[in-house]
């Protein structure tokens, strides 16, 4: 009886779903716990190579350009394969495969991997604009319940900690020549995503069925991730797209407000502190700055001031009263004060950077820019520009899309060929 009891009590530990927690240093979706890529007083080396500060790599299975994300104790990355691994031989493109994988937070270990072939003969073709980031470049999300990814014209699919798809739902299959990039956010119970590409709306899915809940279609040329704002107890999802800047109540996809925005495609997604959204982008470089909490056009009423600095690519930071951001193609970066949109420097970065299409994070005054082949910059966060460190990873010829993950004073970065873990 005693040795039957744990017998069954053996199988029921190695069979019994992973319950993980939601931790202080979870760096949960896209930009972290606030959407905004702040990693508060995180202690991240400024200096890091083949030899120093690499406490750990991992070979990556296939491409990618998603950024990863920590949960409890455990990584969560998209990567691809099977289709699009150049543009001269792409392979047939019934062959994609889009994964999901988990590794150990500590080691690099692979703990599962699960590939998803929904849609794959859908996928838009390799070339051109796609050929720069590829069919893996939306972020996951993650919390207590499950992961939730966006394949794009694959579709949105949730996962448990296990690894188990436990429902999948395509929102569309149109495609761009730019690709999809955007990343899903978690709201209460649902799954709120901007299939702008793919089915020209905003859509909300519920957590557990993903069967639609809410869609919202009056969204333009919107490449970003929308970005849940706190005003007065309140959320607000608030995206960018060409012309307007919309916020909508998140529980039922209705229209709150809506403002005069940037007149072309806006890839950067916004981020908000204080009540105060700010928004960058596209190929004119502006920035806005909208206080949060209207109803209806807050055009005159609510929209702070305008800039016409901007990115077309990196979302921006914040910190202390300062903006910093990088433009897409120039190299150089900027810092504006928030409450003006002053500029107090625009300097270009030296060894030139080429593009740099992750967005930054700030870490214990200090700012990290990651470039796609050029290395990561490590600049003081403070309204005089000084650059305290340029970072290259020799050993490494892929290209860096994804925006750094931070948890438990280490940076998580990936490029399309290794996961690095950096850490002092």
């Amino acid at each position: 009886m005693i040795r039957t009891a744990v017998f069954f009590c053996g199988i029921w530990l190695l069979t019994a779903p992973v319950a993980l927690a939601a931790q202080p240093t979870d760096w949960p979706q896209f930009r972290g716990p606030r959407q905004d890529g702040d990693a508060g007083s995180a202690q991240l080396p400024v200096e890091w190579s083949e030899e120093e500060n690499i406490v750990w790599r991992k070979p990556m299975p296939g491409f990618g350009a998603s950024s990863p994300i920590v949960f409890g104790d455990r990584i969560y990355i998209t990567y691809y394969n099977g289709y699009g691994l150049s543009e001269e031989e792409p392979g047939e493109k019934g062959d994609l495969q889009r994964h999901l994988m988990c590794v150990n937070k500590a080691s690099g270990d692979l703990i599962w991997d699960e590939a998803n072939t929904e849609n794959a003969d859908k996928a838009a073709d390799y070339r051109g604009f796609i050929a720069l980031h590829g069919f893996a470049s939306s972020t996951p999300v993650a919390d207590d319940t499950g992961i939730y990814v966006y394949y794009g014209s694959g579709g949105a699919a949730a996962y448990s900690h296990e690894g188990k798809l436990l429902w999948q739902k395509v929102l569309g299959d149109k495609t761009h020549a730019f690709g999809t990039a955007n990343s899903p956010v978690l709201y209460e119970d649902l799954v709120i995503l901007n299939g702008f590409v793919e089915c020209g709306a905003i859509v909300a899915l519920d957590k557990k069925t993903g069967q639609e809940r809410w869609r919202f279609d009056q969204v333009n040329r919107a490449w970003n991730t929308p970005c849940l704002v706190a005003v007065d107890g309140q959320h607000e999802l608030v995206f960018s797209s060409q012309g307007t800047i919309r916020a909508l109540d998140p529980a039922t996809g209705k229209e709150l407000w809506f403002c005069a925005g940037i007149d072309d495609y806006i890839c950067p997604s916004v981020i908000a502190h204080d009540g105060i959204v700010y928004a960058i982008g596209a190929r004119k470089s502006t920035a806005v700055a909208i206080k949060a909490g209207g109803r209806g056009d807050v055009s005159e009423t609510h929209r702070l001031w305008e800039q016409d600095k901007g990115s077309n690519v990196s979302s921006p930071v914040y910190f202390e009263g300062h903006l910093y951001w990088a433009s897409e193609g120039k190299g150089i970066v900027y810092c504006a004060d928030a409450k003006t949109g002053e500029i107090k420097y625009e300097e270009r970065l030296e060894p030139r950077p080429g593009r740099i299409y992750a967005s930054p994070i700030v870490a214990d005054g200090k700012l990290y820019y990651v470039s796609r082949d050029a290395g990561a910059y490590v600049l003081a966060a403070s309204p005089e520009f000084k650059l305290l460190a340029h970072n290259v990873l020799s050993g490494d010829d892929g290209i860096f899309n994804g925006s750094p993950a931070v948890s438990g004073g280490k940076m998580y970065l990936r490029s399309d060929k290794f996961l690095y873990c950096i850490g002092n």
